[in-house]
């Protein structure tokens, strides 16, 4: 049994590619928790896809010993959490774990968008803020300037910040020392009703649902019988343990300690991330305060391409949603696609990530429709209703007006690519709100709505400005505006997962731009094949995909002209008839390219 003040909890925040992941590994190594032969390169992101996309999608968790220069041993339980914006609910629900941070800043790059949002984040959860700048072994690195940024941007002291090369281990003696000395050991009381913050939890195929647990009262043993004060549910605790990152059992975890635990816990939903866990005789009154549910922003139907597989999928996404507390589903049924589901995301990085995760872990092979946003669409009788699937708009001459969501958009770009930024936001029917300098670096804050974002916004900023920008949003409301549906029609047959709502001035240029990409990519049938966009009834653009033709006339050598323009003639009324009964297959990756939108 660990002395609370000998416990440091934190978390290390940074934005994408500062060093999280490797200083981890070095706090890891340096410290000897794991043996020299069995260390690896960003040795707690486990998955494959973290591991090839090389970006940290699940927050983890790691307890290391440290023996510290006063003499004494303390205990350190670390979390490493993701960058990207998509992930910033697994940011958010590691933050309420732990009682300090350390802010990862790159020394030749300074303070992204990223960096300013994670931050924001730990303050909120009133962490003691250690800054650490990273990669000073790079010829530029500049120290002074970036502390000085972080001061100016952030307004945090950064007189005394850490200066680290995670790759080569420098200052990670340091990073150890201010981490024992600097953060705030945890508070809690062994004698109190125990009450453990659960803070994630996944499927093993062999144990069952793994819990991880932060214990903020009481003491949690083997063989208690718990209960859960959200869903009611009760169980008995099997194997208690913590994470060398590896599995290790110990008897018992107290206040102020970060473990697993795991129950024979059969029903995935009754593990509900942010609920409080206590003893289920004497167990305490009052729920902690736990997690504000995340709001998904994305909308998009995943439906399996062989559709015997469905009960699979069920099966799939519910242990996903288990892991990822911020992704939502319900069941839905399309015309074209069969039985599916309405998933929720934070993001298209989100979206893209689940899909592959579930393609790969359960090897079901998946077809995606359009990822849309939700609309409020206000009837003639002053009702409003959610809209989820543009496909499912109700007649125009009921609605009285529709209101899009809308993102309060930052944007830190180097000065010399401003301009092309502030084009990118006008373009994508953007407001600007305020524009300032950090040093050589512009800060734009941008209000856009939502659906322009979605697509492929970052894709093309990041293209605009070589890689140099970075971004990071929030949701800020809902505004009216003129938007309409957007039907597309394949050989005079509508597609319900390509119709897509767009602003009616766009609506032109938006459908010819969809019906010259479906062009090149379905492939040629034996019949012409009309693709059209358009709005209601109204027809806004067109293209014509001609067919393959085999060459009847070419047995017919001289002869009389008649002969050939017979055979021509039936050729013709042959392809009439095809057209009338055949059937367009449209292949899954054209929807995915008719879907990254290039203005």
């Amino acid at each position: 049994m660990t002395e609370l003040s000998k416990i440091r909890n934190f978390s290390i925040v940074a934005h994408i590619d500062h060093g999280k992941s490797t200083l981890a590994d070095r706090l890891i190594q340096s410290t000897g928790t794991v043996q020299d032969r069995d260390m690896k390169e960003q040795l707690l992101d486990a998955m494959d896809i973290e591991r090839e996309r090389g970006i940290t999608i699940k927050a983890n968790t790691v307890r290391i010993d440290y023996l510290a220069d006063d003499g004494e041993q303390y205990v350190l339980n670390l979390i490493d959490t993701p960058g990207h914006v998509d992930f910033a609910y697994e940011v958010s629900r590691s933050m309420r774990a732990v009682e300090g941070s350390l802010l990862v800043v790159d020394s030749t790059q300074g303070v992204e968008a990223q960096t300013l949002a994670n931050v924001y984040q730990a303050i909120d959860a009133d962490h003691e803020i250690v800054p650490v700048l990273n990669k000073i072994d790079l010829p530029a690195a500049d120290c002074d300037r970036v502390a000085e940024q972080i001061e100016d941007v952030i307004g945090i002291d950064a007189t005394d910040a850490i200066r680290v090369s995670a790759k080569t281990g420098i200052g990670i003696k340091e990073t150890l020392e201010a981490i024992v000395t600097r953060l705030p050991a945890p508070t809690g009381t062994r004698d109190a009703p125990l009450t453990a913050m659960l803070v994630d939890s996944w499927y093993d195929a062999y144990l069952g649902v793994i819990v991880l647990v932060r214990i903020m009262d009481g003491v949690l043993k083997k063989g208690d019988q718990i209960r859960m004060m959200q869903t009611n549910a009760r169980y008995g605790v099997e194997r208690i343990g913590v994470f060398r990152p590896a599995m290790q059992a110990v008897d018992e975890l107290g206040p102020g300690e970060i473990g697993f635990i795991t129950a024979s816990i059969k029903q995935v939903r009754d593990t509900k991330v942010g609920d409080t866990i206590t003893h289920d005789k004497k167990g305490a009154e009052v729920a902690l305060p736990g997690f504000k549910p995340s709001v998904p922003v994305v909308f998009c139907g995943l439906f399996p391409v062989d559709s015997s597989e469905f009960e699979d999928l069920r099966n799939a996404i519910e242990k996903l949603a288990l892991n990822d507390a911020s992704f939502s589903y319900e069941m839905e049924t399309s015309a074209a696609l069969g039985f599916g589901f309405r998933c929720g995301f934070l993001g298209l990085l989100h979206l893209e990530v689940i899909r592959d995760r579930i393609e790969r872990e359960y090897d079901i092979e998946l077809i995606t429709t359009a990822p849309s946003v939700v609309y409020h669409i206000f009837g003639k009788d002053g009702v409003m209703s959610e809209l989820h699937n543009p496909a499912d708009m109700p007649d125009l001459s009921t609605v009285d007006h529709v209101e899009e969501p809308r993102i309060k958009a930052t944007i830190l770009v180097p000065d010399e690519y401003l301009g092309d930024v502030l084009k990118l936001c006008q373009d994508r029917r953007g407001i600007q709100q305020d524009l300032s300098y950090a040093g050589s670096r512009a800060m734009v804050v941008y209000d856009l709505p939502l659906n322009e974002v979605v697509f492929d916004f970052y894709d093309r900023l990041k293209s605009v400005t070589k890689g140099y920008a970075s971004f990071d949003y929030q949701m800020i409301g809902y505004r009216t505006d003129n938007l309409v549906k957007m039907s597309v029609l394949v050989n005079d047959e509508p597609v319900d997962a390509l119709s897509m709502m767009v602003h009616r001035d766009r609506a032109e240029a938006r459908g010819r731009a969809m019906c010259e990409k479906l062009k090149e990519l379905i492939p040629r049938h034996m019949f012409k094949i009309p693709i059209q966009a358009a709005i209601g009834g109204k027809v806004i653009a067109r293209e014509t995909l001609s067919a393959m033709r085999k060459d009847v006339t070419a047995k017919c050598y001289g002869g009389d002209a008649t002969r050939k323009r017979k055979l021509l003639d039936k050729q013709k009324a042959g392809k009439k008839k095809m057209r009338q009964f055949g059937r367009v297959d449209i292949p899954q990756e054209a929807f995915i390219s008719a879907l990254k939108m290039d203005d």
